[in-house]
This record gives structure tokens, sequence and C-alpha cells, in this order.
């Protein structure tokens, strides 16, 4: 039976999670599978992951063959670098202490660049929305500024009428055979 690492979509159309399973490769993409390993939700920023590590390096060392999106994923999450480390152990080309530590520096410098993206998104956020409050200001007060003017041409609209009504009053009243 060939086993296959793959994604079972879930969710709506056009906002899609998945779900990360060991399946037989016959069976159909949403069908039966063996065991769910995880999950991955690509509609946050940055990507959500949640995955059983131990259990996707079992199903790796038993020979199951993971899909190309699921292959990312694994080494996003560093099980293909933990399966690559084991191999040299098991070689003997380092011990276990040394993959272990290996391992755990590239997990710290992998945690690191994650929280950072995370910030910078969030800079960024904080920044767009200073910029758009700082256009909405200024819009506000071009806004006021034309309406001033609007109010002040009004006034003197009423002035000159008010002295033409006076003038023709006065008019009026000089020439009343007129």
């Amino acid at each position: 039976m060939a086993v296959k690492i793959r994604l079972q979509r879930h969710g709506k159309k056009n906002f899609a999670f998945f779900h990360i399973v060991v399946a037989d490769s016959r069976s159909p993409r949403d069908g039966r599978f063996i065991e769910q390993i995880g999950s991955y939700n690509p509609n946050t920023d940055p990507a959500t992951i949640i995955l059983d590590s131990d259990r996707a390096l079992a199903w790796l060392n038993v020979g199951a063959q993971p899909t190309l999106t699921t292959r990312r994923i694994l080494s996003y999450q560093g099980v293909l670098l933990r399966k690559h480390l084991q191999e040299g152990v098991a070689k003997g080309a380092l011990t276990q202490e040394q993959a272990d530590a290996k391992f755990a520096a590239w997990k710290v410098e992998k945690d690191a660049k994650i929280a950072s993206k995370v910030s910078g998104l969030r800079n960024a956020a904080i920044e767009k929305a200073k910029a758009a409050k700082a256009a909405e200001a200024k819009v506000n007060e071009a806004r006021a500024e034309a309406i001033a003017k609007k109010k002040a041409e009004a006034e003197e609209a009423a002035r000159a009428a008010a002295e033409e009504a006076a003038k023709a009053a006065e008019a009026a009243t000089e020439n009343p055979e007129a």
C-alpha cells in the first residue's frame, strides 16, 4: 500500500483550510485517511500550521511520501531536517546530542524569523492606520476650509444684496414718483 502525507480540503469556497493527513494514495483527496497529523490554514498571515511533528517523522521513517505542498510544510516545521539529522546519527556521522543541538539552533533561528515577520506585519498595520488617519485629517481640514470659504462667500453675497436693497430703498424714498 502506497502511503502519502497530503492535504485534505475543508472550509467554504475561497476560504479553505486543510487537514494534514496520512492516507492511502488510492483514496480520494477528501476521503478516507489513516491518521490526521495536523492542520494548515493559509488564510492567516503568516499561515497557521499545527503539526504533530513526532507522528509526521514516524510516518516519514516508515516510507510515507509527502506531496509537494506537504513537503514544504514539513520543511517549514523542521520535520525534514530532523529526519536528515536522524539519518546522520544512524550512519554515525554525528551524535544524537550534536543532532539535537543543530535542530535546537535551527528552531531558535526559525522562531526569531517568524516573530520578526509578525512584528513587522503589526508595525506595518500601525503605520498604515496612522497614514490613513493623517490623510483623513487632511481631507477634513480641506473640507472645513471649503465650507468656511462658501460661508464667507454667502455672507458677502448677503451683505451685497442688503446694500443693493438699501440703495433701492434710498432711491425709492428720494424719488417717490418713479
